[in-house]
This record gives structure tokens, C-alpha cells and sequence, in this order.
């Protein structure tokens, strides 16, 4: 593909920006193939306006809570975890898991099969052989922003059935174990949540509201120019949980108290994050982390774990729980369903009232009192 550098001067040319995506997107090589094609600057469509680098600075002496759940079948360190798990989320949204359950070779090989993927010659990968299966990049986006320096291979996994003749061969069997893992760790995170909500150890497991996964694996190839670009763009997950898992590069950063904090990986350890539909149902009790992916010059790999309703559920909205407010805590948010903010969180995506989807939807707390 011919690659069209310019000027800051003509950045704001939305016809050569959209032509040039269009171009990068028809080339189906994503990413990868620009790197492969040898190129030594970015295109126009992955540089990043100035501000998004500067507008928080980042802060070096500030680490991201780590929560240790060996032992829960013990009481009293099952409520120790239960109150680890609250104040994180009640803080910082997010916190990194050790002693999971999970075997880290199973996480490994999960991670070097997914990379073994993204590095097969464009005609090799697998373009969706399934309505599950989809292999893409950045391209769906608005002109307002940018595209992120990564491509990605997402797997639906409806009402927890994994279908393993779906997933590419090249990583197929440590795929589709690790999915069952990732199913196994999410019940026991749900039953905590549940727990530091206040609510029955199997409230949120009745309601259904995490029993479909969504599996994204993100390969970010090495940036010849990582200075300006991003990997991903600062954002909520829009789901109700998300565990993430890394390898060893790092670039992951989260905002909190207005600095970017870098969550470097332990070995084996997840990432785990608080979604938007979680946050609602939550009524800012806990809040999701602002995150985003700095770009390298070295090839990073993770895959992500979201959970959302079962099929029967998508459809049914969900709000503020009736166990959580009350008159000096009413709801802060209207009932509405996954699918109707899911197609709202990707409508909005990509433009500048991306970055506040959540809190566009907030109710007019003096409108409830009128």
C-alpha cells in the first residue's frame, strides 16, 4: 500500500484521511503488513494529536492494587479478600489477580499461540470462518480520532459454549482450554463482586448477566515511530467484567487521580477491570479504570476476557440495583439493556463524547426531585 505522509498543517484534511483508512483497511494485512512492508514513519491515520500524550502526566511511585485469592475457602480470609476486592474498585476500578487458579503455562501458550497467529503471511489468517470469528484492525472509527497502532482476532462465545472447531488450529487447544479457565475464574469473581456488594454470594450468577464471553486477542506490533502513536485510546470497557491477560512488554496504563499509572505484568497474574454495565448496576459504588495501550517499539500481545449477559438477556435492562439505593442513594443511571449500550458505546467510540459515554447517561439528579 502507497502510504501518504503529511504535514501537521494538513492534518485536518478529512478526505485524505478517510481516503488513506479506506485504503489500509481494502489491504486486509492490517497492522502487521505495514510493519512487514518495511516502512520507517507511521501513516497519517495513526498519528495522535499532541494532546492526548499531554493533557495527563504519568506517575512513577503508584502501583496498581495486586489481590492474592489463594485460601477462600477459608472464612476469614475469604472476607479479607471480599474487602480487598471492594476497595479496589471502589478506588481505582481495576486491580492485578495472583493465585488465580489458573496454570500459567496454560497462560503462556495461550499467548505465544495468539502471537503465532498474528505473525502468519496475511493470506494464512483466518478472516472469520464463523458468525463467531472475526480477524480485523482499527478500521472502524471516526474521523474525529485516530486509529490505534494494534490488530486483533475476536471470538463470541455465546452462553459459555465454546466451539472449538472455530478457533484458528494454529492455537486452538490452549485457546479453548484457557477460555474454559477464564469461565471458571469469572463465577469466582462474580461470587466475590456479589459479596462486596453486599448481596448473596450467587446474586449476579442468577441474573445472567456475565455468561457470554467476548475474547479479543490484541497483537501490537513493534512502532517504528511509538512516540506518536497509541496502541489503544483512552476508555472504558463498555461490558460488566473484563480479566486481562499480558505479556511481558508492557504499555498498559490506567488513569487514576488524573495520572497515568503503569500496570506492568507479574508473571501469571491477570488484570481485572470493572465494566460500564457493571458500573451502572453498581450506581457508581464501583467505578471502571480509564485505560489505553502506549505503542512500542517491540511487539506486545494480550487477550481480553469480557463477560456480558447470556442470549436470553441481552435484551433485558439492567440499572441501578434495587438493594443499592435507597433515598439518599437513588439511581444515577436509567434501566436500559446490554445491547441497546453496547450499540451506544460503539456509536460513540471513535469521537470525542467517546471518553464520557457513561457519564453522558446519567439521570438529572435534581429532575428526580422535582
Amino acid at each position: 500500500m502507497e502510504v501518504v505522509n503529511v504535514n501537521e498543517n494538513s492534518s485536518n484534511d478529512d478526505e485524505l484521511f478517510t481516503e488513506e483508512l479506506k485504503k489500509f483497511v481494502e489491504t486486509k494485512a492490517g497492522v502487521k503488513g505495514l510493519v512487514d512492508s518495511g516502512l520507517l514513519k507511521i501513516p497519517r491515520i495513526f498519528i495522535q494529536p499532541q494532546e492526548f500524550f499531554t493533557k495527563y502526566s504519568s506517575k512513577s511511585n503508584t502501583t496498581v492494587p495486586v489481590i492474592d485469592i489463594k485460601g477462600l475457602d477459608n472464612d476469614d480470609r475469604r472476607r479479607a479478600i471480599v474487602d480487598q476486592l471492594r476497595r479496589a474498585f471502589e478506588t481505582w476500578g481495576v486491580f492485578q489477580l495472583i493465585n488465580h487458579g489458573v496454570p500459567t503455562d496454560n497462560i503462556d501458550g495461550m499467548l505465544e499461540g495468539l502471537k503465532s497467529f498474528h505473525e502468519q503471511p496475511p493470506e494464512v489468517k483466518n478472516y472469520g470462518n464463523s458468525q463467531l470469528l472475526d480477524f480485523s484492525t482499527n478500521a472502524k472509527l471516526k474521523r474525529s480520532t485516530a486509529a490505534g497502532w494494534r490488530d486483533y482476532l475476536s471470538y463470541m462465545c455465546i452462553d459459555q459454549q465454546v466451539e472449538e472447531e472455530a478457533l484458528p488450529q494454529i492455537c486452538r487447544k490452549t485457546l479453548s482450554e484457557y477460555m474454559v479457565y477464564m469461565f471458571q475464574l469469572k463465577d469466582t469473581l462474580s461470587e466475590l463482586l456479589s459479596e462486596a456488594l453486599g448481596l448473596s454470594r450467587d446474586y449476579l450468577a442468577k441474573i445472567e448477566c456475565m455468561k457470554t464471553g467476548f475474547f479479543v486477542s490484541n497483537y501490537y506490533p513493534a512502532c517504528p515511530e511509538p512516540d506518536l502513536a497509541l496502541g489503544a485510546h483512552d476508555h472504558t470497557d463498555a461490558f460488566f467484567l473484563t480479566i486481562l491477560a499480558q505479556d511481558n512488554v508492557g504499555g498498559l496504563q490506567v488513569l487514576h487521580d488524573n495520572h497515568w499509572v503503569d500496570v506492568p505484568n507479574i508473571q501469571g497474574s491477570f488484570v481485572v477491570n470493572l465494566g460500564d454495565m457493571m458500573q451502572i448496576m453498581c450506581n457508581d459504588k464501583f467505578k471502571g479504570a480509564v485505560h489505553r495501550v502506549l505503542a512500542r517499539d517491540v511487539t506486545r500481545t494480550s487477550f481480553v476476557s469480557f463477560f456480558m449477559p447470556s442470549s436470553m438477556k441481552m435484551e433485558v435492562a439492567y440499572g441501578p440495583l434495587e438493594e443499592i439505593i435507597s433515598e439518599k442513594n437513588p439511581p444515577m443511571y436509567p434501566q436500559i439493556s446490554a445491547s441497546e449500550y453496547l450499540a451506544y458505546y460503539a456509536a460513540m467510540r471513535g469521537t470525542k463524547e467517546g471518553d464520557t459515554s457513561l457519564s453522558n447517561l446519567k439521570l438529572d439528579p435534581t429532575a428526580q426531585h422535582q
